[in-house]
């Protein structure tokens, strides 16, 4: 059993909290949210890009309640801290975290920029307990799935590879996700989750080429991106949450194979991953499990509990995201290629 303390009772912290809740030996003994703290325990639910709007229910008497993050730190049971603050938030209270001898997930990005993300990494090289960034999508059923495809050239070589996350305005929280100077736009907040994913199916991209709209935060909100990667496959991606109201989520991708075309679509419930053999014509594939949110902790834990480091997503992982997605930001502004070291 891993004893938990999250900090940040919004959208995120309540998405992990329902995912840790589904995890064996998961055991939250402590939540702390500056604003939103339950005195009663019940926390409503917030709207978002998947996540439900159920209520959660905690026993007050059992689990611990903080308004400052520095006093659950300071309590001797909690083994691992989830940080499911605002990206300006992070740095401080990873590091504090680190500093105070416990586990740390932090949601993604990192940071608001790759100067402070280092010093996050920079910290957990030094720390005792484990660190992950919270990159979900290595997690999640249908890009493991597509991941595992790519690595064993199930279907030939890939040729080409398209990853699509659209969204509307992300209403649930508009005073941090709308300006753009604090989270980074749809380019840093959403978009990122393709970015990582890209470098992990094949390595960091040699250089990026991005045009981008800002329309709404002040930073990068709708962004399309090619990635120039080592494996020579054509891989795109593009990320916005500028879609007009009642268009509601979306995430999709394609990727072409010597032999076949996968195709996945968030929109088409059980038929959401379609494979297209050549010889063999359309089959659907579904895939087991719980979704990415769930498999991330679950991983978190089991590392713990092993006394491993995380292996699917590290620090460096983490911080070269951060790292891409400011080379995309400035070949955006630039209208050049812009090359990664």
């Amino acid at each position: 059993m891993v004893n938990i303390g999250i900090i940040g009772l919004g959208f995120m912290g309540q998405t992990h909290i329902k995912a840790y809740r589904q995890i064996p030996g998961a055991n939250i003994v402590a939540i702390c949210d500056a604003v939103c703290l339950p005195a009663d325990g019940v926390l409503t639910g917030v709207a978002g890009n998947i996540a439900s709007t159920d209520q959660i229910r905690f026993d007050m008497s059992v689990v611990k309640g903080y308004r400052d993050y520095r006093e659950l730190l300071a309590n001797p049971d909690v083994q691992l801290v989830d940080i499911c603050l605002p990206t300006p938030l992070h740095a401080e209270t990873a590091i504090a975290a680190l500093w105070a001898g416990k586990h740390v997930l932090c949601e993604k990005p990192l940071a608001r920029t790759a100067a402070v993300a280092r010093e996050i990494v920079q910290a957990a090289k030094a720390a005792k307990g484990f660190f992950m960034p919270a990159h979900c999508l290595r997690f999640w059923p249908e890009w493991a799935w597509l991941k595992q495809a790519i690595a064993e050239a199930r279907f030939g070589k890939v040729l080409a590879l398209q990853l699509t996350r659209l969204s509307e305005p992300p209403g649930w929280s508009r005073g941090t996700y709308l300006k753009g100077e604090e989270s980074g736009g749809a380019l840093l907040d959403l978009h990122i989750h393709d970015t990582d994913f890209v470098q992990f199916c094949f390595g960091r991209p040699r250089a990026v080429c991005s045009t981008g709209q800002s329309r709404l935060s002040g930073a990068i909100d709708h962004v399309s991106t090619i990635y120039r990667v080592d494996a020579g496959a054509s891989v795109v991606a593009e990320g916005s949450w500028l879609m007009g109201q009642g268009f509601g989520f979306k995430m999709a991708y394609r990727a072409v194979f010597e032999q076949a075309t996968v195709d996945y679509d968030s929109t088409r419930g059980a038929e959401a991953l379609k494979v297209f053999e050549n010889g063999k014509g359309a089959q659907v594939i579904r895939c087991d499990g719980p979704d990415g949110y769930v498999g991330e902790l679950r991983h978190m834990l089991e590392c713990i509990e092993a006394g491993r480091p995380p292996r699917v997503v590290t620090a460096d992982d983490g911080l070269s995201a951060v790292e891409i997605c400011e080379a995309e930001e400035r070949s955006a502004k630039t209208g050049q290629w812009v090359a990664l070291e």
